[in-house]
């Protein structure tokens, strides 16, 4: 849809599912997941896990919606055995519900069309919102950004994911917390191309901005 529309307020959905969820111990990366996703929101008000390895998140601000899918990402990555399937809508949400997998709107509707088509497109993360160019802009950058992050290792996802977490401290901090020096800190954020899916994270912000 090409036809601009206005929004006080865009919101984010993200439906996703865990890859090779059957593979190794499911309490590794359903904890890891479960944590994750109560720093973003409550469950069931903004997500919810349903039929074992797909789950739903609600985000109130569609700015922040790329990193926490990063964050996600970089959560399921580090349990070293598994991977995740990310559809990120954009739009509204018209109706309010108790759980997140009976809300509606836009936002809800682009997130679940998109979703459907993910294994079709061999994508691991896409968006879908209103707006084609812009769609067509981020779905290039995150193919681009994936070459990475579909690549990292257990030790540079931990990183990655302790960087988003704790984005005040220094890599010397973030070595103390895992035990490693700052310079194996430093090589495994490299490695991950974080800061590059950084600059990824605020082209999105920008052209997001630019539309409302």
């Amino acid at each position: 849809m090409d036809m601009i529309t206005s929004y006080l307020v865009m919101h984010a959905v993200i439906t996703a599912d865990i890859v090779s969820s059957t593979k190794g111990e499911i309490g590794i990366w359903l904890n890891s997941l479960k944590e994750a996703l109560n720093q973003i929101g409550t469950n069931p008000k903004d997500w919810e896990i349903y039929r074992g390895d797909s789950f739903q998140l609600f985000i109130e601000d569609a700015e922040r919606a790329l990193a926490f899918a990063i964050k996600i990402k970089a959560a399921i990555k580090s349990t070293g055995d598994h991977d995740v399937r990310i559809a990120i809508g954009l739009g509204e949400k018209t109706h309010n519900a108790e759980k997140v997998t009976e809300c509606n709107g836009s936002a809800f509707v682009n997130s679940g069309a998109k979703f459907e088509i993910l294994k079709k497109e061999k994508q691991n993360m896409a968006i879908k919102s209103d707006f084609d160019q812009f769609d067509a802009e981020i779905n290039l950058y995150l193919k681009l950004g994936l070459i990475a992050m579909d690549n990292w290792t257990a030790n540079s996802a931990e990183v990655v994911q302790l960087m988003l977490d704790n984005p005040k401290m220094s890599q010397d901090e973030i070595g103390h917390l895992i035990g490693i020096r700052q310079n194996a800190v430093s090589y495994r954020i490299k490695r991950a191309y974080f800061y590059e899916l950084m600059e990824m994270n605020e082209i999105y912000k920008t052209k997001l901005k630019s539309m409302l």
